[in-house]
């Protein structure tokens, strides 16, 4: 699989990483077992960037991977974490003493005396345009603590805000078919400014699989069931932020889109998150796993052939008739 520095981290990532918000049973009921075995599949196939929060499972996702890693010692493996949803979400909660102490049970949880890269998890706007948070940022990688930090944004303003500071190593963000609004300012900022893109939702909560029907449910505790109206947390991260009846038409014209223009052997799903390693200023792309054929199946998507301009031109289309309008002017 193709390796692509991750930004001012220095360090090489692949263009398929894993996702781990499933794996601390957010979406379901997902086994250590069966955690361990998504991550040991993704390794072989040659996944070398992996994606936690300190709030995924209430740190029981780091703790799986930390062990895993430990188990791992010389396959070149790097952990992002992120950290801040464990309190109001609120200028005030991003204080010193808050981050260290975040910082210190991320540290706990992975096993590890020093974070290969902390994200600040969507922070308030505030948060992400003050002086002050970035001088602590520093201090932390400073100190030895953190070797470099990084900003998961949920807007493009805050994407570039981010992008602006001299020490941010990356930025994540929503980016999928149905979400191209980062392709316009941020991909081109970051690649200017040396900064990693890290894309998440890669398959908007699963709907770009195109599986999905109107008649498709979900468990209680998984979100695509209980915030699809943004009570929990910021709606843009369930299905993009896409109505779900018109995410499952766009998605099925997707789908169809594939098998009659698309590469030979590759799933929808696939080709969504081959679409998004290969939007230029890239570096990585988080799609999740919850079983060894997702996971084989994702990293399978980092080996694919360029993807025609007749099918980019396609998902454009897409995009423009059924979601623009939707998702555009929001994020």
């Amino acid at each position: 699989m193709e390796q692509r520095i991750l930004g001012r981290t220095g360090r090489s990532v692949s263009v398929v990483g894993l996702g781990t918000w499933q794996l601390g049973a957010d979406w379901g009921e997902v086994s250590e077992h069966d955690a361990r075995a998504v991550l040991e599949a993704s390794a072989e196939a040659g996944v070398t960037f992996y994606d936690t929060a300190d709030v995924y499972g209430d740190g029981r996702s780091e703790q799986i991977i930390g062990r895993f890693v430990a188990a791992h010692p010389d396959d070149g493996l790097i952990v992002a974490t992120k950290m801040g949803r464990r309190a109001a979400q609120v200028p005030d909660s991003y204080v010193e003493a808050s981050f260290r102490a975040w910082i210190d049970r991320s540290r706990t949880n992975l096993g590890t005396d020093r974070l290969d890269l902390v994200q600040l998890h969507c922070p308030p706007s505030e948060v992400i345009r003050s002086d002050a948070t970035y001088d602590v940022l520093d201090a932390l990688v400073e100190e030895g603590l953190v070797a470099a930090y990084g900003v998961s944004v949920e807007t493009v303003d805050q994407a570039l805000s981010a992008i602006a500071r001299p020490h941010v190593a990356s930025v994540q963000i929503i980016l999928n078919a149905f979400r191209l609004k980062p392709l316009d300012e941020v991909l081109p900022a970051a690649a200017a400014a040396g900064v990693g893109i890290i894309a998440r939702v890669p398959l908007a909560s699963g709907l770009l699989s195109g599986k999905y029907d109107l008649d498709t449910t979900f468990a209680p505790d998984d979100h695509r069931t209980y915030n699809r109206d943004g009570s929990a947390f910021d709606v843009g991260e369930t299905f993009s932020g896409v109505d779900y009846p018109t995410g499952v038409v766009a998605a099925r014209e997707l789908a169809e889109l594939v098998a009659t223009i698309g590469p030979a052997g590759l799933t929808p799903a696939q080709v969504a998150i081959a679409w998004a390693w290969q939007q230029p200023g890239v570096t990585t792309v988080i799609p999740g796993a919850r079983n060894l054929a997702q996971a084989r199946a994702n990293a399978a998507a980092g080996v694919a052939g360029r993807l025609s301009p007749d099918l980019l031109a396609g998902f454009r289309s897409i995009y423009d008739r059924h979601v623009r309008d939707a998702v555009h002017g929001r994020w």
